[in-house]
């Protein structure tokens, strides 16, 4: 059964909480301007918002598609609060909140064109709130997460601690009611599982790239990244001299948006990046202009012997087999180069990702990686950590970095 699911929103958590659930929607933006639109009450607001944003996706397709809209309302006092947009007004909305419970309504718009069904829900959440600290207000206001988010708090990232309580679904608090849009989807003849069937093999393609950076972990855990492959290529060379500032060659493979390699220029390193994929490097053109190119990194477009330096930074867990790219990077290393290359990707990483679980052997893993790339004239020789951004369990998320040289 070929289904089009779209997901008419550019929310980030919504894009997440359909990838957990094993839902791959194509994303396209409505484009609808949500300021000067009113309803009788918030809960027929979250609704109509929904509404007129799947509507307006359906209205630019060309073909059959089932496409579901979503917005959220926050309700206190009887009144609708929004994105708070700027600093003042999220630190007086919070001040207001503290130590109350307000309920969150999100609007549900499923549209199937094929069967010209439109359905129209809303689920609703309470949501009781920590009696906070103007200090914390402060803290939380200045981190620019709830001037973006309805209701200007999240419950899956930094504002989570201030959600004491919820009655109700908890997805929907994120953004998107999980078992609402099952019966919405069986309404119109689509089970879920035949959803998860329908999907088309994991791809970078526009709708990941337009979310990639800000859903994994944005500029921060870029520059984390970039500062301890820094670390590592500064050490590079038997002759000091070669590794002053500007005198670093990068090649970064799977260079993605570019946004570790921009970090990486930025200390002072000369990068080019290749990628796969044309939608990504639509991105990465514009961190790095002029240095990006399209190529597999099974057959880079290198000569023998030309690389001081290769990066791959949460490459290889992503492969069914990761010696083909290992040996191509032995190839194009100079004598005394080296390949840099974070290690370790578990499962639950994987699957955080959005990818599927490797049912054979991790490509990443260590002891995997030292014996292939010794079969290919690469020793192991240094390692390093670096930290992500923290996640909603409290904890931050440990990434091991490791450096082979050619020898």
């Amino acid at each position: 059964m070929s289904i089009r699911f779209v997901l008419a929103s550019k929310s980030p958590a919504r894009l997440k909480t359909l990838r957990s659930a094993g839902i791959e929607p194509e994303v396209i933006v409505s484009g609808v301007d949500e300021d000067h639109i009113t309803a009788e009450n918030p809960g027929e607001l979250a609704r109509l918002l929904a509404t007129l944003k799947a509507r307006a996706v359906v209205a630019s397709l060309s073909d059959h598609a089932t496409v579901l809209g979503c917005d959220s309302v926050l309700e206190f006092d009887g009144e609708p609060y929004g994105k708070p947009e700027t600093e003042d007004v999220a630190r007086e909305r919070w001040r207001m909140m503290r130590g109350r419970t307000g309920v969150l309504h999100t609007g549900h718009c499923l549209i199937d064109t094929s069967g010209k069904q439109e359905l129209r829900e809303l689920s609703s959440t309470k949501v009781q709130f920590a009696d906070l600290t103007d200090e914390e207000i402060d803290a939380y206001v200045a981190t620019g997460e709830p001037l973006v988010v309805a209701g200007a708090f999240t419950v899956d990232g930094l504002g989570g601690p201030f959600v004491t309580a919820i009655e109700g679904d908890y997805h929907n608090v994120v953004g998107l009611s999980l078992p609402l849009l099952r019966r919405m989807l069986a309404e119109v003849g689509i089970s879920w599982p035949a959803l998860w069937k329908a999907q088309k093999p994991f791809t970078y393609d526009e709708s990941v790239a337009a979310t990639y950076d800000e859903t994994r972990g944005g500029e921060r855990r870029a520059r984390a990244a970039a500062e301890a492959v820094d670390a590592l290529l500064q050490n590079r060379a038997a002759d000091p001299s070669t590794a002053s500032a500007g005198g670093r060659r990068v090649l970064e493979l799977a260079v993605g948006t570019g946004i570790v390699g921009a970090e990486l220029v930025a200390l002072g390193n000369l990068v080019h990046g290749v990628d796969i994929s044309t939608a990504m490097l639509r991105h990465a053109r514009v961190r790095l202009p002029g240095h990006v190119a399209a190529a597999d990194a099974t057959r880079l477009p290198i000569a023998d012997r030309r690389c001081d330096a290769v990066v791959a930074v949460w490459l290889l867990h992503l492969l069914d087999n990761s010696e083909p790219v290992i040996a191509e990077v032995a190839r194009v290393l100079r004598t005394d180069g080296v390949f840099i290359t974070t290690t370790e990707k578990s499962d639950a990483s994987r699957y955080a990702d959005d990818r599927a679980s490797d049912e054979t052997r991790s490509q990443d893993a260590l002891a995997h990686l030292v014996a292939v790339a010794s079969r290919h004239g690469l020793a192991l020789d240094s390692a390093t950590t670096f930290e992500g951004p923290t996640r909603n369990t409290g904890a931050a998320p440990v990434y091991p970095l490791i450096r082979f040289r050619r020898v």
